[in-house]
């Protein structure tokens, strides 16, 4: 399928490439020309003076320390302010798990010819939930932040700090090709049933602002929208209201009729006062 250049899907690889870049040229700025303005990665990222913290990773260190750490606080900020307004987009437009997610498919399509990737393994959705809560029960009770040692975006990043300081590879990237790998079974697999930090995030964006909106009566329930999700949720069906939608914005591409709309969101009393006021009159 040929991309449109003003696709969401186009707009989406250049954020997800602009941020692994963000990554990659940090450590490569600082062993080759002692550049530190860059400094971590995607749990812990520093630009500049400005740090920004994972809410999970975040709360984690809360948990386990027993104490609040003003600065960490403000440091995730930032994150949840964003989810808050446009719900899990760092899952969809930011994570690197997610910018070789894309380039897999990318290779699956060119190999195989098909248009469309078929979903060989669906699970219960509420494992996203058993995700968080048995990881932050287990932090507390080993005392470490668990998931600060085996976040696989954060992997990423300590895989390409390692490589270019010590020019080898850690065990833990295994954990990286796990999850890329169970993509050729399932679509995001790791991402639909097991990431505690997706689960945070949709928790926390579950009233997020800016929504994907299904206009019911132009929608011609072809089903396009639901073959191109990649978190194999159905649009026709309203899901993209749903907290587990990350916004990705591939539903909208395929959308034939324009059914599919980023929308600021209303309140609801709001909507349902407005249309009696329109029947009324």
């Amino acid at each position: 399928m040929e991309i449109n250049p003003r696709s969401f899907h186009a707009r989406r690889m250049l954020v997800l490439s602009a941020a692994f870049l963000v990554i990659l040229l940090g450590p490569l700025g600082n062993y080759y020309f002692q550049i530190n303005w860059i400094q971590g990665w995607y749990q812990s990222l520093g630009i500049g003076n400005f740090w920004f913290v994972s809410p999970l990773e975040g709360l984690e260190s809360i948990l386990v320390a027993k104490q609040l750490y003003l600065p960490a606080l403000i440091a995730m900020l930032a994150p949840v302010v964003l989810a808050l307004l446009l719900g899990s987009v760092f899952c969809s437009w930011i994570c690197p798990i997610s910018f070789f997610s894309e380039l897999l498919d990318w290779i699956r399509r060119k190999i195989s010819g098909r248009t469309w990737l078929k979903d060989r393994l669906l699970l219960s959705r509420r494992l996203l939930w058993y995700a968080l809560l048995g990881e932050l029960f287990l932090s507390m009770i080993l005392g470490a932040p668990i998931f600060v040692f085996v976040s696989p975006p954060g992997l990423v990043g300590r895989e390409i700090m390692t490589l270019i300081f010590f020019h080898t590879l850690a065990l833990e990237g295994v954990i990286i090709l796990l999850v890329l790998g169970m993509n050729l079974v399932t679509r995001r697999f790791y991402c639909r049933y097991f990431c505690p930090l997706g689960a945070a995030l949709n928790l926390i964006g579950s009233r997020r602002k800016v929504a994907v909106i299904l206009d019911h009566d132009k929608c011609t329930a072809c089903g396009l929208c639901d073959r191109r999700c990649p978190l194999g949720l159905s649009p026709t069906n309203g899901m993209t209201e749903s907290l587990y939608c990350w916004n990705c914005g591939e539903c909208i591409d395929v959308c034939q009729s324009q059914a599919l709309s980023f929308q600021w969101r209303q309140n609801p009393e709001k909507v349902q006062n407005e249309k009696l006021n329109q029947r009324l009159k």
